[in-house]
């Protein structure tokens, strides 16, 4: 199959939207994007259409954006009324049913942000940063009606930098994700592509995260908080509490020393820095965020903080 492809994308944030550029800017066509409904966010409010919604309008390509379930009759012969050979998921947010699955000719294929069968699920980019992988990717695979179980059809590898934040690398494998996706397509087209089943043996989990999963814990070793704060980042950061107030925290930096105050206490908090003492170790904070305010170099809050050395920042329950 060496003709034009009907494409149907289904996505909804920045990592997505990088791939449906791909795609319109490559030989095949889009005739449709599906994507989640506009949501409400920030203190005011507004609402916000999803990234891949406004490049898709922005490029005339009509878009659904189903409230209801996907799996019904209407919103199936809705997309089977566009005549897609392939669909494309990217960050979608929701798992498809096996009547759209089987539609297509070519079925459905998806852009996942790690090396299968290692992290499937909600999280894969950041709990590659929490962990502190030497080596990250992305997987495109032939879907099936579990989460991120299906035959992987291609994978491309990257070494990520010393300091990189989830963030970061979202941007890098956002981009590799889209050529890599090219390249799958491409393949397909040809049939030169090799399904390999995943090793089920090997495969790893990571949920969606929450926001309380960034309430730091400073007993941990301060190596595993460093990638833990980097993979945070932007969303939904490390943070602690100072009288009372979020403090939420940005570049970390390990400090090789033997502590002799408990986990949590400030030992130093100066025109030099924040450090804090860890289970192991202790941590330099050198960006911060308090609470109502933008983010900001460490030391310029602190001078007007009134934190002290010997202050505690460990979570009153656990300490």
């Amino acid at each position: 199959m060496t003709e034009t492809l009907r494409i149907i994308f289904m996505g909804t944030p920045q990592f997505a939207e990088v791939s449906l550029q791909a795609l319109l800017d490559g030989p095949d066509e889009v005739v449709a994007v599906v994507t989640q409904p506009d949501r409400a966010k920030g203190r005011g409010k507004k609402m916000q259409q999803p990234p891949v919604k406004v490049l898709a309008k922005a490029s005339d390509i009509p878009v659904l954006q189903p409230t209801a379930d996907i799996r019904s009759e209407e919103f199936q012969n809705g997309i089977a009324s566009y005549q897609p050979d392939l669909i494309v998921v990217a960050a979608y947010g929701r798992m498809l049913p096996k009547n759209l699955l089987d539609l297509p000719p070519l079925g459905c294929i998806n852009v996942h942000g790690s090396l299968l069968p290692k992290y499937r699920g909600a999280a894969p980019i950041q709990q590659s940063i929490i962990n502190n992988d030497s080596e990250v990717g992305v997987t495109i695979l032939q879907m099936d009606e579990k989460m991120d179980t299906g035959d992987i059809l291609c994978r491309s590898r990257i070494l990520p930098d010393p300091g990189e934040t989830s963030g970061s690398l979202f941007l890098k494998l956002a981009a590799l994700g889209s050529s890599t996706l090219l390249r799958a397509i491409c393949g397909l087209k040809e049939g030169t592509l090799i399904p390999t089943p995943q090793d089920n043996s090997i495969a790893t989990y990571t949920p969606m995260l929450k926001k309380e999963d960034g309430l730091i814990d400073w007993r941990m070793d301060a190596v595993k908080l460093e990638s833990l704060i980097r993979g945070l980042d932007p969303w939904p950061t490390g943070y602690c509490f100072f009288n009372g107030k979020r403090l939420r925290l940005f570049k970390p930096e390990v400090v090789y020393l033997d502590p002799v105050v408990e986990a949590g206490t400030v030992i130093q908090a100066d025109e030099t820095g924040l450090v804090i003492a860890c289970g192991t170790n202790a941590l330099k904070i050198s960006e911060i965020q308090p609470e109502g305010k933008k983010r900001m170099k460490t030391t310029d809050w602190l001078r007007g903080a009134n934190l002290a050395a010997g202050t505690s920042l460990q979570p009153e329950e656990s300490a």
